[in-house]
């Protein structure tokens, strides 16, 4: 048991910590999103090279590429949701489809987009409509309520594609 003077003294300290040691300093202005005053001359745009079919790569290679690009996004949520469509449908894509998962994936600067498309959030360009973009929103609703909450194992490359 602490002697009275002693409990005193850390009661006092305690109770001073809790209170702010400066009062009227604290501004009562929140931030509410971009102020008026930003001019944004500190944005740095990063211009992104042009997305190009890669001519002459096996479909082997094209595969391999696609589930790493797959895996590795801007985002967690795409890149849960592309690996797992790239586990269960790169193995039996066409070259065609191929191509157009390539160009879904990589073509857009923003990995947003990819996610309101696939989620039907927003509507898909045109230039992005077809097979691929049909089966990615299909498997977005994910009608077998799977738990999808990592990406997969990558256990599976060791398989042979067809």
């Amino acid at each position: 048991m602490l002697p009275a003077a002693l409990r005193r003294l850390v009661s006092g300290v305690c109770q001073s910590a809790r209170r702010p040691a400066v009062t009227g300093l604290v501004s009562t202005r929140g931030y509410r999103g971009e102020a008026p005053e930003d001019t944004k001359v500190d944005l740095i745009e990063i211009p992104l090279p042009p997305w190009e079919e890669r001519v002459g790569e096996s479909i082997d290679i094209k595969r391999r590429r696609l589930v790493y690009e797959s895996r590795k996004r801007g985002m967690l949520e795409n890149c849960i949701l592309l690996s797992l469509f790239a586990k269960q449908y790169l193995n039996t894509m066409s070259e065609t489809q191929l191509l157009q998962y390539d160009r879904l994936i990589n073509e857009p600067s923003n990995d947003w987009d990819i996610y309101y498309w696939a989620t039907e959030a927003q509507p898909t360009p045109e230039v992005y409509q077809g097979e691929v973009m049909d089966l990615l929103k299909e498997f977005t609703k994910n009608r077998n309520q799977e738990q999808r909450l990592d990406a997969p194992n990558l256990e599976y490359l060791d398989r042979e594609y067809v």
